[in-house]
């Protein structure tokens, strides 16, 4: 059993400061990896240093190698939504879910491609009350809203979503995005812990 609720290292509160991720699971060792798990990890996004998150799910080659994949191509395609809607449909995913990792990660990067720290600073201060523009409200909702029940969206939330000004391509993919870090969250909690860097209070 997990005792990260009382680990004082361990991050309970949200921030768009990236903590370290501490796994449970031995990530594997690159020098020792296997052919397969070599093969597995050329398709991670980074090319200057592979995670400890990578690491760990390069344990099981065949899920590796059809995650990132689809990872990249919900998250990074071309056409529909743009990034930061999508990295803001994770976030609302990651608020629900309570994954303070996942939701540092995209707020983050959400603020650099936005340039606006604001709404990053209302959605972890208010929550679903967070006061946001329209069409980032909309998001932001929907995405709450999918994270908490998806039988509960209804055709009325993706009225919304067009009255806010997105198209069924850009709607298509913050279902996608959302649906993929209500996934994502549950791996992160299950394999580590969001945790201070080094030498400060967490």
């Amino acid at each position: 059993m997990s005792t990260a609720l009382s680990d004082p290292e361990v991050i309970h509160d949200f921030t768009v400061e990236v903590p370290q991720w501490r796994p449970r699971v031995q990530p594997i060792d690159l020098a020792e990896a296997t052919p397969a798990q070599r093969d597995a990890l050329k398709v991670t996004p980074s090319n200057t240093k592979v995670s400890d998150y990578v690491l760990v799910l390069a344990n099981d080659v065949e899920t590796l190698k059809a995650r990132t994949p689809l990872f990249n191509a919900i998250m990074y395609n071309r056409g529909g939504l743009g990034r930061s809607g999508r990295e803001l449909g994770a976030v609302g995913a990651s608020v629900v879910n309570r994954c303070v990792y996942c939701a540092a990660v995209h707020a983050s990067r959400y603020n650099q491609l936005t340039k606006d720290t604001g709404q990053m600073e209302q959605i972890f201060a208010a929550g679903e009350a967070a006061a946001l523009p329209a069409r980032e409200a909309a998001i932001f909702a929907f995405a709450v809203k999918l994270s908490k029940t998806p039988s509960e969206a209804t055709e009325a939330d993706v009225l919304a979503l067009r009255e806010a000004g997105l198209e069924e391509a850009e709607i298509l993919d913050l279902v996608l995005s959302t649906a993929l870090f209500g996934w994502a969250n549950r791996l992160m909690h299950l394999l580590g812990d969001p945790v201070a860097p080094q030498g400060e209070e967490a």
